[in-house]
């Protein structure tokens, strides 16, 4: 009887990457909301969808990061006005990169809902800055990037 080497065999197990278990705290009707567009899509858990828009959350931020020179293009902000002192805030934060909004529309959505298209020309640092202060403040829902390379 010949005797044949043993070939080691890596279980997929070995391949997949690590996966951290975290914990975030949603408001009630976001969730539902959540719950409902990854059903309509056909996902099969939340854990998947969530890893899909964390993907697609950092690979866009990653490209307004990453980006340099002179580009151009729209700010896409979602906010609830009726958070206190907003408005006035969002406002000083435009006053301040007057030198690279070209325009902006307002535009009512609901009795609380906002949606404001800042129209952007000049330096990807400075489109940069610009989108970072407005995402960050409190009551900003949303804001999304369309921004080309001139």
């Amino acid at each position: 009887m010949i005797k044949t080497p043993k070939i080691k065999q890596w279980s997929l197990m070995a391949k997949k990457e690590r996966v951290v278990r975290i914990s975030v705290t949603l408001p009630s009707d976001l969730l539902r909301e959540f719950d409902e567009v990854i059903r309509k899509m056909g996902y099969g858990n939340r854990s998947k969808a969530v890893q899909d828009a964390v993907r697609l959350f950092v690979s866009e931020r990653k490209w307004l990061q990453e980006g340099s020179g002179p580009q151009a293009g729209v700010l896409m902000l979602l906010y609830d006005h009726e958070v206190r002192g907003l408005e006035d805030t969002l406002t000083d934060v435009q006053h301040n990169y007057a030198h690279i909004i070209s325009s902006t529309m307002h535009i009512h959505l609901t009795e609380r809902d906002c949606l404001e298209a800042i129209a952007v020309k000049g330096d990807a640092s400075e489109i940069r800055k610009l989108s970072d202060e407005l995402s960050s403040k409190r009551g900003v829902k949303i804001l999304k990037a369309m921004i080309v390379s001139l």
